[in-house]
């Protein structure tokens, strides 16, 4: 007789092991799901341009947009409803206003600052996160000061300190530091405490990986680099012990959600990322990713199974 019999798949108790019966009822389905997704893990991210009455379409990724700040309200209104867990702000800014410095970061009527306080105005129960890198404000394209054709790390970082107490001062819930300079999570949780912002939390871009996957959010925010490419901060593709190890150090310096990004393409990374830490876990679908679906959708492709 065939091992494959059913004589021959017992339990414990020797009755037939059955596992089906969890998954008869679609309803008990989804109860004993290890796994949901649901609006409220979501974070959407918008991105918020200068104007007023600006929806300027992003061709790099179909279906999605810039605001000027008075859409943007409305576009998280709608995301409100729909019990969105919270939203990640980002600004592009003229390029009038970008330089080495990052001086527009730092500027109190800035959009970035203004955008925060009117979203939170309007939504004070949405958790709003935001952007910490100066590429949006640099005239490079770089997540940081720039001298000699090098990134610098330590005079950077000061300038992202700075940033996010301003960020939370005009209200923003968490600070995402995105650029991967050494230290910086530390750096931004002294000068939060400093400051009082004891309650601003800080969800960190900490497994960042250099990628090409990040091509549209550039096109949106017009950030691309002006020379080279960001593999002296971001991380190595190849590498899965580096990652672990700049997690646990965020983690060390006060972070209190630990990043991978791209998302798909390093599930591994999130895998062994939980393995090794008790904090939150977020995973970034990227831009590229985005796209890659749309590209995907239209040609009629289906997934083996569409029904609960």
């Amino acid at each position: 007789m065939s091992l494959t019999t059913l004589e021959h798949i017992y339990g414990p108790q020797g009755l037939p092991v059955r596992l089906r019966r969890l998954r008869h009822h679609g309803r008990m389905r989804h109860a004993l799901a290890e796994t949901n997704l649901e609006p409220a893990h979501l974070l959407a991210p918008l991105f918020v341009t200068e104007g007023t009455n600006v929806r300027h379409a992003i061709s790099s990724m179909p279906g999605q947009y810039v605001y000027s700040l008075d859409q943007a309200l409305e576009k998280a209104q709608h995301w409100h409803r729909l019990g969105i867990a919270g939203i990640l702000l980002f600004v592009k800014i003229s390029a009038s206003k970008k330089d080495n410095t990052g001086k527009e970061a730092l500027n109190e009527r800035g959009l970035m600052p203004q955008a925060i306080h009117a979203i939170k105005q309007r939504l004070p129960d949405m958790p709003l996160f935001t952007d910490i890198a100066l590429d949006p404000y640099s005239s490079h394209g770089h997540d940081g000061i720039v001298r000699a054709g090098r990134v610098l790390n330590d005079e950077t970082v000061k300038i992202l300190a700075q940033m996010a107490v301003l960020h939370a001062q005009a209200g923003a819930d968490f600070v995402a530091p995105s650029d991967m300079m050494d230290g910086r999570v530390g750096a931004i949780r002294r000068r939060l405490d400093m400051a009082g912002h004891t309650d601003t939390g800080i969800m960190s871009y900490s497994a960042k990986y250099a990628s090409s996957l990040y091509g549209p959010f550039r096109d949106a925010l017009e950030s691309a680099p002006a020379f080279g490419d960001k593999k002296t901060y971001q991380l190595n593709p190849a590498n899965v012990q580096e990652a672990i190890r700049e997690a646990l150090l965020d983690e060390q310096e006060g972070a209190d959600i630990l990043m991978v990004k791209p998302g798909l393409p390093y599930l591994d990374v999130l895998m062994r990322l939980g393995q090794h830490s008790q904090l939150p876990l977020a995973a970034y679908q990227v831009s590229g990713e985005y796209a890659m679906l749309h590209s995907w959708v239209p040609c009629g492709w289906r997934m083996p199974y569409s029904k609960p």
